[in-house]
């Protein structure tokens, strides 16, 4: 038992961030599972903690389900396709994008996601959204990560099978095929999420090609919360090497500021030619941008 638990300990360690992402969201599931099982909760209860509720006094009660109903699934088939999805997209951004731009593409999709869900539900005639109870599931992350893809190399071809598309061409079918189960009333609200997930992934785009990232600050913002759980050490430090400032910035703002330019430029590229146009010496360099 000893050797399996470190066997797992050790496997968990080398995910990369969308994995341990994945892990977590089907930990969340069997936990509700065994709930049901064990403690005879109603199903539709044993998550309910997490999900996204459609009023606005009831999320005031519980402010944290705009973010946590992205990994909250009662269905087996919606966390195994989100899963699915969610593997293979981020798979793609990790190699192409630096991490922490695709965990900000991903969690403001959720976001946007969730707030375009309660605005729909509380403005929307009643008949349109009678149908609309809770929210859960990642699709809103999900879609905001294919989006994001489609609209930024929209000329790079995907391969299914032995059928090539052009990714602009499934991000149009992706929104179509949300908006024909929108108004059909399937799943509106999940549809109503999966349609905020997609314009954000589509603005973040956009405008990244025109040289702004909008989630810079929802990065610092998350940089800070993480940080509120960080142990301080409290071991003085005894020696402490001053580098060299120029021109009020050190050594390491420079590489950083010169690495960043570096993976913009290659970024260029790849929308404006494709991935295969790309240099050995550049899908390496990208690929270990990815990594840090």
């Amino acid at each position: 038992m000893t050797s399996l638990t470190h066997d797992i300990k050790d496997k968990l360690k080398h995910l990369n961030v969308f994995e341990k992402i994945i892990a977590l969201n089907v930990l969340v599931f069997f936990v509700g599972w065994l709930l049901r099982v064990l403690r005879r909760i109603p199903r539709e209860r044993t998550l309910d903690w997490l999900e996204l509720p459609n009023g606005f006094s009831d999320f005031i009660v519980k402010p944290w389900s705009i973010f946590s109903y992205g990994f909250a699934h009662y269905d087996p088939l919606h966390i195994i396709f989100n899963m699915l999805v969610l593997y293979f997209v981020s798979r793609t951004m990790v190699n192409l994008f630096p991490t922490k731009q695709s965990l900000n593409i991903y969690f403001m999709g959720i976001i946007v996601g969730g707030i375009l869900y309660l605005l729909a539900y509380n403005i929307m005639p009643a008949f349109f959204v009678d149908k609309i109870t809770v929210l859960v599931g990642a699709s809103a992350g999900v879609n905001a990560l294919l989006i994001f893809i489609c609209a930024y190399m929209p000329y790079r071809e995907a391969k299914f099978f032995t059928v090539k598309i052009k990714l602009w061409y499934l991000g149009v079918a992706i929104v179509a095929f949300d908006l024909i189960r929108l108004f059909s009333g399937v799943n509106q609200g999940g549809m109503i999420a999966h349609l905020g997930g997609s314009l954000l992934g589509y603005a973040y785009a956009t405008q990244l090609l025109k040289g702004k990232d909008i989630g810079k600050g929802f990065g610092k913002f998350m940089d800070r919360v993480a940080n509120l759980f960080k142990s301080k050490s409290t071991l003085k430090t005894v020696h402490k090497s001053k580098k060299k400032a120029f021109a009020g910035h050190n050594k390491d703002e420079f590489n950083e500021f010169n690495n960043q330019k570096k993976v913009d430029l290659i970024l260029d590229k790849i929308s404006k030619s494709g991935y295969d146009s790309l240099t050995k010496e550049e899908k390496t360099f990208l690929f270990k941008s990815g990594k840090d």
